[in-house]
């Protein structure tokens, strides 16, 4: 082959016209990719939402969703008119659920396990299965991790293996929505005061509106739930607009599950929580401190911890605990903002699964098939 200035030159051109084509074949690579990134995060925002809470607080009555002794949800109601009779019982103008089929009134069993393990593999077909180890670990193992954990941390409904436990937790694994409730202190109490000093729901009734009361041994427990088992009470938020808005501002806040919660809590004078434990080891139970007299205590795994007005308290309440008001009228009551966190070892991922398969309603309908 004779090289000459002229050859050189072509070759020259055909290379430089190829990389054009490649460039234009790349782009166009690039598009689609960019196209189907596009079509797959609104799939993910039609099924989970943009935000927890977005669009959530104009919720009609029927999104009132179900609670352990507190409120009904719509599933529970139409199974206690059914062929069970009556499961409901009332109290301070509350419904409170007795169904044996809801899914918060029934302890872990077979069938729960079969169920969350069909709603992962539901979740698998629409999604993925990248990064669901853990969760389908403890899915498929639920029975023997519940029934086999030491007696000092015992989830009722869902273990997740492989996580870091300890009873409590330092402020720095949630460093941004802790500091976000400190700074929210003042509105938070001031809100509190509005709701707490409103006249009785009814005659006979010694709660403001919205207001129910916990079975306690000695003692008067009340919450006010702002989000009860992942679903906003329509009336006591719109009571509530500045605790509303905090809980939208909150990274890590467990909104769109039955384990998360979110409420003011009051302990009397003399008031005792006796021990139990939480339903699950996925997250981090977060207490705000807004009236704090002496002698009051929370006690997880066996360790003491006193609440301090203004600041917050993380703790894992799949541990055995308990709280107790030792004071005396004059103290006046105990009073803490609780919100339920991600455990921060806990994955994005596994996260979205989770909130899937215990989005309010799911695990009951499947049961109902």
């Amino acid at each position: 082959m004779e090289w000459s200035l002229e050859s050189v030159r072509e070759m020259v051109a055909g290379g430089m016209q190829s990389i054009r084509e490649c460039e234009i074949c790349a782009f166009a690579i690039g598009m689609c990719v960019l196209l189907l990134f596009m079509w797959y995060c609104y799939r993910v925002g039609r099924e989970h939402g943009s935000s927890p809470l977005r669009g959530r607080y104009l919720a009609g009555p029927g999104r009132i969703g179900g609670v352990v002794g507190g409120f009904m949800s719509s599933d529970c109601r139409g199974r206690g008119k059914g062929k069970h009779g009556s499961m409901l019982e009332e109290q301070n103008g509350f419904a409170f659920c007795q169904s044996s089929e809801c899914f918060r009134c029934t302890s872990a069993g077979e069938s729960l396990n079969q169920r969350l393990y069909h709603s992962l593999q539901d979740y698998a077909k629409r999604y993925t299965w990248s990064g669901m180890g853990r969760v389908h670990k403890g899915v498929r193992d639920q029975g023997r991790y519940l029934n086999s954990r030491p007696t000092i941390q015992r989830p009722e409904v869902f273990f997740l293996p492989d996580l870091p436990s300890a009873p409590f937790f330092s402020r720095e694994v949630q460093r941004h929505d802790v500091e976000l409730l400190e700074q929210s202190f003042p509105a938070l109490l001031a809100e509190f005061e509005s709701i707490y000093h409103q006249p009785p729901a009814r005659s006979g009734s010694s709660l403001p509106p919205g207001w129910k009361v916990n079975s306690t041994p000695r003692g008067q427990w009340w919450t006010y739930y702002l989000v009860n088992q992942g679903t906003p009470l329509v009336l006591n938020v719109r009571r509530c607009p500045r605790a509303w808005r905090v809980l939208g501002q909150l990274r890590t806040f467990i909104a769109n599950n039955v384990f998360g919660n979110a409420c003011f809590s009051v302990l009397t004078p003399g008031a005792l929580i006796t021990e139990h434990y939480g339903p699950t080891n996925v997250r981090l139970r977060c207490h705000l401190g807004l009236r704090v007299p002496p002698s009051c205590e929370l006690v997880v795994g066996g360790e003491p911890q006193c609440w301090s007005e203004g600041s917050c308290l993380l703790f894992d309440d799949s541990f055995l605990h308990r709280a107790f008001h030792e004071g005396g009228a004059e103290d006046g009551p105990r009073v803490v903002f609780m919100v339920d966190l991600w455990h921060p070892n806990v994955a994005a991922a596994e996260r979205q699964a989770l909130d899937y398969i215990f989005t309010p309603g799911r695990l009951e309908d499947k049961e109902g098939k």
